[in-house]
């Protein structure tokens, strides 16, 4: 299996020096504020930016020393505001995950139209395979997404918050899913919650720095929420799981209410 290892990892002044790892097989989530450089980083292990310093290494491999398309055989990503201009149907655009492993001028196969069936029923969305990608709402496109990224059969997947636009059910199943298949994964997440719940264990990042890492129970913590995002919050088990779960205290002066927004 694979695993994940930036050393020094850093670009401009966005993204300080990093270092972290992702064993294999494990989920990864990177959490912190808003233009806390959780972005900036996938962008430099997936390969739209070139890390000004440091290196990302997949099993030993510095990907920024692979190809497009060597690059792509290992690695597959679901990106964040990706464009809705494609003019292709939902099976033609998951089935573009299978470019990395066949010549330019191929053509899709039946088993790749049979490959991107399989994605699209893992991802729900079998009864969409012959829409039109652009009128897809928002939560359908994320999955269509996911479903790409799977046919590309990647060791590594890296996503940038994979549950924006989803309904609850969906984030649920989107990460459910992330956990079943046997990649090793990297993930940014903003709902807190989420992340204790899927996350094997969490990075967090502030300002372009990794400030801590560490389980779920061991990073998420009042003192750590107060810091890091300026709130004040309990944490308390799961009452069925046993995850680390966020309550925030808000309310009036004088009086705090619980919420796990």
């Amino acid at each position: 299996m694979t695993e994940l290892r930036l050393e020094g990892l850093a670009y401009e002044d966005r993204l300080r020096p990093v270092d972290l790892t992702v064993r294999p097989g494990e989920t990864v989530g990177l959490i912190g504020p808003n233009g806390s450089g959780k972005t900036t980083l996938l962008r430099c292990v997936y390969g739209t930016l070139a890390p000004t310093a440091g290196r990302a290494l997949l099993d030993g491999d510095d990907l920024c020393a692979l190809g497009p398309k060597a690059r792509a055989r290992r690695v597959a990503t679901v990106p964040q505001d990706t464009g809705t201009d494609f003019e292709l149907t939902v099976r033609e655009l998951v089935a573009l995950g299978r470019s990395p492993h066949k010549r330019f001028w191929e053509g899709d196969t039946a088993p790749d139209r049979a490959h991107a069936d399989a994605a699209l029923a893992r991802v729900g969305l079998t009864g969409f395979a012959d829409r039109p990608y652009p009128t897809l709402s928002g939560g359908e496109r994320q999955r269509a997404l996911v479903a790409r990224a799977l046919v590309q059969d990647p060791a590594l997947l890296v996503l940038d918050e994979p549950t924006n636009h989803l309904d609850i059910r969906h984030q649920l199943d989107v990460l459910a899913l992330v956990r079943t298949l046997g990649t090793t994964n990297l993930l940014a997440l903003h709902d807190l919650n989420l992340a204790g719940a899927y996350c094997d264990r969490i990075y967090v990042l502030e300002r372009g720095r990794v400030v801590t890492g560490g389980t779920p129970a061991e990073v998420l913590t009042p003192a750590l929420l107060d810091a890091v995002y300026g709130v004040a919050a309990e944490v308390v088990p799961h009452p069925g799981t046993g995850t680390p779960t966020v309550v925030y205290l808000h309310g009036p002066a004088g009086g705090q209410q619980a919420s796990t927004m």
